[in-house]
């Protein structure tokens, strides 16, 4: 049941792609050829906080990314913004991943170069409290991608 439900959810996913709209970061160009793994992130916009959240993960977590990314975290990241009222998410943040090891360390990058950019640790508090404001998680998957 879990595996059919995982289909499911991946094809959702990929019915809802086709009408998003892309915010791609300047140095979001994917690599196909290195790219093995790709870790997505579902989240879902509270109730008119769609502009808020889409300007948080521009002025926020883009520069997290960029850190994350120069020190070797992923290959690239793509936020899809969804354009179907319908979708479970508002909001899908797609990271190109080169291989296995890479997906077993994007979680604890991701937090070091969050340090890195807001060494402050109470004011990174506070822009997590800030985020949970925002979106609620919406799910996640793990997806072979197929050259």
């Amino acid at each position: 049941m879990r595996a059919s439900h995982s289909a499911v959810a991946v094809a959702v996913a990929l019915l809802a792609m086709a009408a998003c709209h892309a915010h791609l970061t300047p140095e979001a160009t994917p690599s196909p050829s290195r790219a093995s793994l790709a870790q997505v992130y579902y989240w879902h916009a509270k109730p008119g906080m769609l502009a808020a959240y889409t300007a948080y993960i521009r002025d926020v977590a883009q520069p997290i990314d960029e850190d994350a990314r120069r020190h070797s975290a992923f290959l690239s990241v793509t936020t899809y913004e969804s354009r179907d009222t319908l979708s479970p998410w508002t909001h899908m943040r797609v990271f190109l991943l080169r291989d296995s090891a890479q997906l077993a360390s994007l979680g604890a990058e991701l937090h070091a170069a969050g340090a890195r950019v807001e060494p402050d640790s109470a004011k990174r508090r506070a822009r997590a409290d800030y985020a949970v404001t925002l979106r609620d998680p919406a799910g996640s998957a793990v997806l072979d991608i197929v050259h």
